[in-house]
């Protein structure tokens, strides 16, 4: 096992961090860590956005739920699915791509790039000693943060990424076991398979949660899952995504 492997399977969400930012020079580092990923078709489909403004990072703290340490750490990038630069470049040379750009495949494209140039972002600033945390609620009120943001149409901010300096050490959740997640050649439906793992694996999670909360806690993976599908989903995502020029047809 070599260092790399290493930090990734070392893993964990950070949610508090200490005043430190980041230096000019390690989110250089990043930014170029995020944009040695792969691309589909060298097609670069996404850009990132550094909040380094105190007021924006409040305002997008409260529009992701309160979530404190979306204001309080080194650096926060926030991705955006992109394929504003590219309808620019069309439009330069006198082409209409207006029907590729609202296709879904260019949507799936662009959320793809993002996504693996988040990744890297991610590796490497864990492999630097920092600490990192995806925040999905930046989708919660997509209008706003685009407000805040000033993104224009084709650009759809994604998640963000909080990267910093970690103020106290968080323990590792553990994940799904391999059987899981990984079918050779074909997918394993087979329902004793099934509950065997996940019976093994709830009561890992559940023993997980009551050691952390000294037994206020003992859920099982399954008892929080089917807990977080019955909430209400962000039911206005599929027409914002559609008015912001992506995926129409």
């Amino acid at each position: 096992m070599n260092n790399t492997i290493e930090t990734i399977l070392n893993h964990r969400s950070i949610r508090s961090f200490t005043d430190e930012l980041l230096t000019a020079e390690e989110i250089d580092t990043l930014v170029k860590s995020a944009q040695a990923a792969s691309t589909s078709s060298y097609v670069q489909a996404y850009s990132i956005i550094g909040v380094t403004d105190k007021e924006k990072k409040r305002k997008l703290a409260a529009l992701a739920g309160n979530q404190p340490y979306v204001e309080n750490n080194g650096h926060l990038f926030v991705f955006c699915a992109d394929l504003y630069r590219h309808k620019k470049l069309a439009e330069e040379k006198g082409e209409n791509i207006t029907e590729l750009l609202e296709n879904t495949e260019m949507f799936m494209v662009s959320v793809i790039d993002a996504a693996l140039a988040a990744q890297n972002v991610s590796v490497a600033a864990e492999s630097m000693g920092l600490g990192i945390c995806y925040i999905g609620g930046i989708r919660n009120e997509l209008d706003q943060v685009t407000e805040v943001l000033g993104t224009p149409d084709h650009v759809l901010p994604l998640f963000g990424l909080v990267v910093g300096h970690p103020a106290h050490p968080s323990g590792q959740k553990p994940r799904l076991p391999k059987q899981a997640v990984y079918h050779e050649n074909t997918y394993d439906t087979n329902e004793e398979h099934f509950r065997s793992y996940m019976k093994e694996y709830d009561e890992t999670i559940s023993a997980y949660y009551d050691k952390r909360t000294n037994g206020k806690r003992v859920e099982t993976w399954s008892d929080q899952i089917l807990q977080f599908m019955k909430q209400k989903p962000r039911t206005y995502l599929n027409q914002y995504v559609k008015d912001k020029g992506f995926q129409k047809n």
